[in-house]
C-alpha cells in the first residue's frame, strides 16, 4: 500500500510539473512561408532567381538570401559583406533587415547573404518585390539587387 501512495504522489507531482512547464512555455511564434523565392536583378552583376528564408522569435526576425545564379567573384571571408534587405509592409512602409553576416566563400562560391536581423510586429505582411538587397564588398564595392517580381509563393506573413 505504500509503495502505491508513493507512486501516486511521484505521478501526480511529475504531472504538475508538466503542466506548469506547459503554461510557463513561451509561444512559438511562426512565419508563412517559411521560405519564398524571387528573380532578382543586379544590374551589371547579373541575376537571377534567388531563395529568401524568414525565421522568426517573437518580434525578432532574420532572413537569409541564397542564390546559385550569383556566384563570388573573388574570395570572401567569412562576415565580410555589409548587408541590408528592405522589404515593402503590405500594411505600409517597409522592414529592413541588416547585418554583416554571411559564409566564408571562394571565388565561384554561389552567394549567401544572412541571417539579416530585423524587427517585425505581428501581421505584417513582407514583399521582396519594390524593396532592395544592398550589399557592400570590401566597403566600396557596392551591389544592388531588386525583385522583378512578387515573391512565390507569396508574403512572408509574421504570427
Amino acid at each position: 500500500m505504500r509503495g502505491t501512495r508513493i507512486g501516486t504522489g511521484a505521478s501526480l507531482v511529475a504531472g504538475a510539473l508538466a503542466v506548469c512547464g506547459l503554461a510557463f512555455a513561451p509561444s512559438a511564434a511562426a512565419v508563412a512561408p517559411g521560405s519564398a523565392t524571387i528573380t532578382a536583378d543586379c544590374g551589371s552583376f547579373g541575376g537571377g532567381e534567388a531563395t529568401l528564408t524568414a525565421t522568426q522569435n517573437g518580434s525578432a526576425a532574420t532572413l537569409t538570401l541564397s542564390t546559385s545564379a550569383f556566384t563570388a567573384p573573388v574570395a570572401l571571408g567569412q562576415n565580410s559583406i555589409n548587408s541590408t534587405l528592405t522589404l515593402v509592409n503590405d500594411n505600409g512602409g517597409t522592414v529592413r533587415f541588416a547585418g554583416k553576416k554571411n559564409p566564408a566563400m571562394a571565388a565561384g562560391d554561389s552567394l549567401s547573404v544572412g541571417p539579416l536581423g530585423g524587427t517585425v510586429a505581428s501581421g505584417d505582411s513582407l514583399e521582396a518585390y519594390g524593396g532592395s538587397l544592398r550589399m557592400t564588398v570590401f566597403g566600396f564595392i557596392t551591389i544592388t539587387c531588386t525583385a522583378e517580381g512578387p515573391q512565390s509563393p507569396g508574403p512572408f506573413v509574421f504570427d
